[in-house]
């Protein structure tokens, strides 16, 4: 490992509030957000593909009495998200590192309230169709560990992804209750409560549409 990547690795150890291996902590808290983490009963909301955490730290600002959990598999914009968190005196966030793979390892079996998907890499070669956060392997982890009738948000520039993950959530006994292809001038305009990523903030920039929809699962 690079001194640099080094440095960026054992700040995310450092941090308490990023949950990542070798702390004892990762891989024992499924199940158990709620009581043995944020020790309360709050809705559990996660932020998939979460990068710096803006979402995730922007929500839980919007909403003390809700508990986030930012993922992503980098660390180093993990750190960053958590001493953010910490700057802010956020006490209902948190960051988790793993690969999206896996999560259905960390969250139980109608944990979870709410996810939000913000602008993920949208891998349109053919060949990527399996990485996409929406292709159906996903979606099922996704249901497995949101409660019946749970939500998932979805935010990208894409135009391709967005309609490829229209059609997946459809064909995957998904239902669409709100669909947008540009956000800023929809009804829906603040259900994104104004927090805008890094990532939208440089494409609204250039003038891209910013697609959104929202969906329940109907297990």
């Amino acid at each position: 490992m690079s001194r640099r990547k080094t440095a960026k690795y054992n700040l995310a150890i450092e941090l308490d509030n990023v949950i990542q291996s070798p702390k004892p902590i990762w891989g024992n808290l499924q199940g158990k957000w709620k009581s043995a983490y944020f020790k309360n009963d709050h809705p559990l909301v996660l932020e998939l593909g979460c990068g710096r955490g803006e979402y995730t730290n922007g929500l839980g600002k919007l909403f003390p009495d809700m508990n986030f959990v930012g993922i992503d598999v980098k660390g180093d914009r993990l750190a960053q998200g958590g001493r953010a968190a910490r700057e802010m005196e956020l006490t209902n966030t948190t960051f988790l590192r793993i690969h999206m793979q896996v999560i259905d390892e960390h969250f139980a079996e109608n944990e979870v309230d709410e996810i939000w998907i913000t602008f993920p890499d949208p891998r349109l070669r053919d060949r990527d169709e399996k990485r996409r956060l929406t292709f159906h392997t996903f979606l099922n982890r996704y249901k497995r560990i949101l409660k019946p009738g749970g939500v998932l948000h979805l935010k990208t520039d894409s135009l391709p992804f967005f309609e490829f993950s229209e059609g997946s959530l459809a064909e995957n006994d998904w239902k669409i209750i709100a669909k947008t292809n540009d956000l800023y001038t929809s009804e829906w305009m603040d259900d994104h409560y104004g927090i805008k990523t890094r990532f939208e903030e440089m494409f609204y920039e250039k003038g891209f549409n910013i697609n959104y929809l929202r969906a329940t699962n109907t297990k």
